[in-house]
């Protein structure tokens, strides 16, 4: 990832607004600023995300997927190829997904417990850089809103 030329190299400005004016009521203070890691939120989130490179490498998993992929290597999985790790026809079928640069979405049931899938394409400065994986487990009965 290229860095801004105003932010550290690998490292994310956060503005909070916490507080607006002054105790003297002087007026605005300004954002407060704190500085994160780069991706540093979806360590622990709780959804396991795997991404892949253009190339079908793994580059990167979070906790959670380390953690569901344990007994494949967890993360020594990173730089391997994610086809390999599919079986067939799921690898022809991710294959294809990645080519034509194509969202995938459903959802499974393992182990009694449910799970929504979100497979899709990531993009950096508007060319394909690759595919990530969420996965997280959802309710047995999901409500469904209609909104307009």
């Amino acid at each position: 990832m290229q860095s801004l030329p105003f932010l550290p190299s690998g490292r994310l400005t956060v503005f909070r607004h916490k507080r607006l004016f002054s105790r003297k009521g002087s007026g605005y203070n300004g954002p407060r600023r704190r500085t994160v890691a780069e991706n540093e939120w979806i360590r622990e989130f709780p959804a396991a995300v795997m991404v892949c490179d253009e190339s079908g490498a793994i580059t990167e998993m979070n906790d959670l997927a380390a953690r569901n992929y344990e007994a494949e290597g967890g993360r020594a999985l990173i730089g391997r190829d994610l086809l390999a790790c599919h079986p067939e026809p799921a690898r022809t079928k991710l294959a294809a997904l990645m080519d034509g640069h194509q969202a995938n979405v459903y959802t499974i049931e393992k182990h009694g417990r449910k799970k929504l899938i979100y497979q899709a394409p990531w993009f950096r400065v508007g060319r394909y850089a690759g595919f990530v994986e969420i996965s997280f487990e959802i309710p047995s009965a999901l409500p469904h809103f209609v909104r307009t």
